[in-house]
């Protein structure tokens, strides 16, 4: 151990720390650290705008809050539960996913993992050129094409800065956008909370059983379940001793606590006003502005950028440590650099395509939540009949005690996938119209009651939690009866393919 390390690292210094598990001398902090990452990547005013997309399903403001409510709670406490992975592990989600999917066989996991990742990245970068642009446009100062290209250079630098320089800036950052956003937002709610009528959102009418269940899997997979994949990365730097309780709660409680508030103040506005309702589908951020005096459309731009910011920097670091896991032999810094480049090549598409966001926005969503769904149910269950620590060596030997590439888990990420594209449909995208295809046998067909109801979400989780708890608990206990294994080296760390050093 160099002395450097010893006595921690720069925020400034490139962590080189990639999937390999964190030695007992780095690990450091309490649970409650954990609230300032998850409370700033989900301060976003585009909670807002969620406001809008959950009555867009025909409820009533009672049912989209029940909706919102239970959808956020109950998916990011699915976030905290994994987060235990980290603490026992100390590596990336990815890679203690192997414990459950098998070291190659995770690499199917590793990258729906990459591409969901590296699609929010894109969609906040997105978001956040275009609000820039919309508040410009109303200062007078341009707002067109140019300001949209400078908006996209700051804020992609911005964010992959964060990315390839790694945890210690990313704390940091989180901890100042936590507290400057936290206060920007309180301003905005003062402003503009006289435009909220009470008579228009209470004479919303009820909605089908079958649309609130659409909006709170919509919730769902908005928020937690859009995280649950990379929620050890931020737990796997605590100490082992460190309460599970704590990791769980901080977890939840960080992630949930902007969200719950920005919803329902967002479903109070869209209720009260149809036509911020429907430009919201256009312009999520930007269209919020159009409620506020121009003396606060620079704040709000602070506000709205980094908010956005704060959930890409989470995304991007994420999306590094899931590209490296599933085999290139590449360093994690070098990962963040190349899902920065997509990113930026993402965002050109969206802000300058002229597609529809909430178009592109819902398909990703729901197309990805299925076999993110699938995974999760797998990995939760895998984690709950886990008694010990994860055995480190093993998560990264193809012929150790996790195996290759184990068939029941991989049999039911594929069945789950399977059943749960069956069940969703998308309206919002045309490539999509193959989805839905098991709604057919009894549930009304593609235009039924259910055919927006999006249960192939969880019903993918179902099978894969269920699954696992029935016909995974044997090799749970096989796997946690055998020695501890050989250490390993960062070489093999980066290389999951290496040549096997124990076999079983």
């Amino acid at each position: 151990m160099t002395e450097s390390t010893k006595q921690g690292r720069s925020a400034l210094q490139v962590e080189m720390q990639g999937i390999d598990v964190i030695a007992d001398v780095d690990r450091k902090g309490s649970p409650r650290d954990l609230f300032w990452p998850w409370f700033a990547a989900n301060v976003s005013v585009l909670g807002i705008s969620y406001g809008s997309w959950v009555l867009g399903f025909g409820i009533s403001f009672g049912q989209a809050t029940i909706a919102s409510v239970i959808g956020i709670i109950v998916s990011f406490l699915l976030c905290g539960f994994v987060s235990l992975a980290g603490k026992r592990g100390s590596a990336p989600t990815m890679v203690l996913s192997r414990a459950a999917l098998g070291v190659r066989g995770n690499r199917v996991a590793s990258v729906l993992s990459w591409i969901l990742t590296v699609g929010w990245e894109t969609v906040l970068t997105a978001l956040a050129t275009l609000a820039t642009a919309t508040v410009f446009a109303r200062l007078g100062w341009g707002g067109g094409d140019t300001t949209k290209v400078v908006a996209l250079i700051v804020v992609a630098l911005l964010i992959i800065a964060g990315g390839v320089i790694g945890f210690d800036l990313i704390m940091r950052m989180q901890t100042v956008i936590t507290i400057v956003t936290g206060v920007l937002t309180v301003g905005y709610v003062a402003l503009v909370y006289p435009h909220i009528s009470w008579a228009a959102v209470s004479a919303i009418p009820d909605g089908s059983t079958e649309a609130l269940i659409g909006a709170l899997v919509f919730m769902m997979t908005g928020f937690g379940l859009g995280w649950v994949n990379m929620a050890a990365d931020y737990s796997r730097y605590l100490p082992r001793h460190t309460s599970s309780g704590g990791v769980v709660g901080w977890t939840t409680f960080g992630a949930s606590l902007a969200p719950l508030l920005l919803v329902v103040f967002g479903l109070l506005l869209a209720g009260s006003d149809s036509a911020l309702n429907e430009a919201i589908s256009a312009d999520p951020i930007g269209a919020l502005t159009t409620l506020l005096p121009t003396w606060y459309l620079v704040p709000f731009a602070i506000v709205a950028v980094a908010g956005l910011i704060g959930g890409a920097v989470l995304d991007i670091y994420s999306s590094g440590l899931a590209l490296t896991s599933t085999g290139l032999p590449i360093k994690r810094p070098v990962a963040a650099g190349i899902d920065g480049l997509i990113m930026v090549l993402g965002t050109v598409y969206i802000v300058f395509g002229g597609d529809s966001f909430f178009g592109v926005f819902q398909g990703f969503l729901i197309t990805l939540g299925v076999p993110i769904a699938a995974w999760c149910g797998i990995m939760l269950a895998d984690i709950l009949q886990r008694r010990q620590n994860y055995d480190e060596g093993d998560l990264y030997r193809p012929s150790g005690r996790y195996g290759d590439v184990p068939a029941v888990p991989m049999i039911l990420l594929a069945v789950g996938t399977v059943a749960g594209w069956g069940l969703v449909t998308n309206s919002y995208a045309d490539w999509l119209g193959w989805q839905g295809y098991l709604l057919d046998l009894g549930l009304g067909g593609r235009e039924g009651a259910w055919a927006f109801s999006n249960l192939g979400v969880l019903v993918a989780l179902l099978i894969g939690f269920l699954g696992t708890l029935i016909l995974r608990a044997g090799a749970v206990r096989r796997q946690e009866a055998l020695p501890p294994s050989a250490p390993i080296t960062s070489d093999v760390a980066v290389s999951p393919v290496a040549p096997p050093t124990k076999a079983i």
